[in-house]
């Protein structure tokens, strides 16, 4: 291509000495080459225009989400889904060339089969396969040629939600991998738990079953379950395949949030604490470091852990605990469980001889002062 293009530049230079004699000629030869060489440009390898289109197709656009990888989401990979309106194209039969709605039941009615054909979870290929083949199956179209495109459909999403930096809905076409929502949800939040819900939408409750993704029980399959919980924090470290399970437009992926404890009462500092990375084993003594130990007032063989219990009076149910004989060695430790209140009470007397303390100190102080 290129010895063409520098051949055409000199035959160029050599008419246009020769256009000085004959103008007429001249202009007529110009307007030739000019056209071949668009020719050439439009036929070069890897320039045609079906390539060009390629290039600049949605599916190929540019990350514009923050380095996300937008792999999955290529129209290739679109699955059909019920309700979806379909744009099917039979070459030399304009008859047949029309849109087409997928039934509620995911299925397909075609004209000239006497069948409907299950077309959900299908990509628009797959589908016009299958019309082919069942066409001359049923010797109503010999060499069949079928296009199949998706023309409308439903919100193609999933919905991420919980301890991620970026909560929201992302448009998904097709199923996608677990790891790969959630790199489109940003980085797990700071109170992110070691776990994530999936929350089952229709369309793929209806795929996993088909896929016998039920549970089995006395050889009959069992409906899928409408939740799946992934340990989040083993998938993120081994990157288990079997935890990188798929996900399907329609379906929920939140990220839970971490447990919290609380010490309150007779401690240097009181507040809540996350059951994050490296404190899912959160025990009384491990609650008392992190506030710091216990003021020198408070009651330790009288404290408490309020734990949440529906069936105790009050919503709360009240465990005594024994912290000094813990802090001993002479009980045991105990673990903690979410959202449980470590309450560690104040010895009246105790502040009242404090308080009597720092007076009688204030005191003194002051008759220095006034000497």
């Amino acid at each position: 291509m290129a010895w063409g293009v520098t051949g055409s530049a000199l035959g160029v230079m050599s008419l246009w000495r020769a256009g000085r004699r004959a103008p007429g000629h001249f202009y007529l030869t110009m307007v030739g080459l000019l056209l071949m060489g668009l020719a050439g440009l439009f036929c070069a390898p890897g320039a045609s225009p079906a390539a060009s289109q390629k290039a600049n197709s949605p599916d190929n656009k540019a990350d514009t989400k923050g380095g996300v990888d937008q792999g999955p989401l290529k129209a290739e990979d679109t699955l059909i889904y019920p309700n979806d309106v379909l744009s099917i194209q039979v070459f030399d039969v304009d008859q047949l060339s029309r849109e087409y709605r997928v039934s509620a039941t995911g299925t397909l009615l075609f004209p000239l089969l006497t069948e409907s054909i299950r077309v959900e979870g299908l990509t628009p290929q797959q589908v016009a396969d299958v019309i082919s083949k069942k066409c001359v199956e049923a010797g109503v179209l010999s060499h069949p040629q079928i296009s199949v495109t998706v023309k409308d459909s439903r919100i193609h999403a999933v919905a991420i939600t919980g301890a991620v930096k970026n909560p929201q809905i992302y448009p998904v076409f097709g199923k996608i991998s677990l790891l790969e929502v959630l790199s489109q949800g940003g980085e797990l939040a700071d109170d992110a738990g070691s776990s994530v819900t999936i929350t089952r939408g229709e369309v793929s409750r209806r795929m996993l079953a088909s896929q016998g993704g039920g549970a089995v029980d006395g050889g009959k399959s069992q409906p899928v379950p409408p939740t799946q919980t992934i340990d989040l924090r083993r998938l993120l470290e081994t990157g288990d395949p079997s935890l990188n399970v798929d996900v399907y437009p329609g379906d929920r992926v939140t990220v839970q949030r971490a447990g919290i404890v609380y010490v309150l009462g007779a401690v240097n500092k009181a507040g809540g604490f996350l059951l994050t990375e490296g404190r899912q084993d959160m025990s009384v003594l491990k609650a008392i470091a992190l506030a710091e130990d216990l003021k020198s007032t408070a009651k330790s063989r009288k404290a408490l852990i309020l734990r949440p219990n529906s069936s105790a009076p009050g919503g709360r149910e009240e465990i005594p605990i024994d912290l000094h004989a813990m802090l001993k060695g002479h009980a045991p430790d105990r673990l903690l469980e979410s959202n449980d209140i470590v309450f560690v009470p104040d010895s009246i007397a105790l502040k009242a001889l404090h308080r009597t303390g720092e007076a009688a100190a204030t005191a003194a102080s002051l008759a220095v002062v006034y000497k």
